[in-house]
């Protein structure tokens, strides 16, 4: 048998190479419009809520229910997740701005 596929020389360096822009795609900052930033998480809110009530109503496709069942928990957690993160931010913000008075001293 006569193979015509002759084991090919890989180089290390295209391989890392294209992991590396792989790698500052997946983590570059995007910029969104301030009303889609504040809007998010209760996209994800209600897209997570309208997932598991679309998975009770489900009664013949059995195979659909799981992933609309964890398609609606990956949403819920990431809703929550921004709402404390971005609660966190607002109450360490406040809490650096809070001047609190001198003591009055002795008397």
């Amino acid at each position: 048998m006569v193979t015509r596929a002759a084991p090919k020389q890989v180089d290390p360096g295209a391989t890392q190479n294209l992991t590396r822009s792989l790698e500052k795609l997946a983590t570059k900052k995007i910029w969104l419009p301030r009303l889609l930033y504040d809007s998010l998480p209760y996209f994800y809110l209600v897209a997570g809520m309208a997932a598991f009530f679309a998975a009770l109503y489900i009664s013949e496709w059995f195979w659909v229910v799981p992933q609309y069942i964890l398609f609606s928990a990956a949403c819920l957690h990431l809703a929550f997740a921004v709402f404390r993160r971005r609660r966190k931010v607002h109450v360490d913000k406040l809490d650096e701005t809070i001047v609190f008075a001198p003591s009055q001293g002795k008397r």
